[in-house]
């Protein structure tokens, strides 16, 4: 058997991460105004002796640059305003965010000309 989640995704440069069963799929992603936030919707196993994993999903504006590595998997618009949210998986294993003295995302992992955080709209 098999079911459907719904899962809310933070925008931002830092990827929200999700734990979910193996053989997950993702099958939409939409911007729900009453929350004002997108939601990541993922099929996935019901069974649970199924093993979960930790994926991680980046959600970038329109003109934000990501990285090359990342997968694109769906946009997310909001029917009242002109923003969409384009939502990427971060690709397993990759590195999260390292966070300074200050509580602030470091760029590091993500620097140099794959990585820029201003956007162009």
């Amino acid at each position: 058997m098999k079911t459907i989640h719904k899962f809310k995704l933070e925008p931002g440069k830092e990827p929200t991460t999700l734990t979910l069963r193996e053989g997950y799929k993702v099958v939409r992603s939409e911007y729900l105004v009453p929350q004002k936030a997108v939601f990541l919707w993922v099929q996935q196993p019901l069974n649970v002796t199924t093993p979960t994993v930790e994926r991680q999903f980046r959600v970038a504006m329109s003109g934000e640059p990501v990285p090359d590595r990342f997968e694109y998997l769906d946009t997310a618009l909001d029917p009242f305003g002109p923003e969409a949210y384009h939502v990427f998986a971060v690709p397993a294993g990759e590195p999260s965010y390292i966070r300074n003295a200050h509580g602030h995302a470091s760029d590091t992992l993500y620097g140099g000309s794959e990585w820029n955080g201003h956007y162009v709209s």
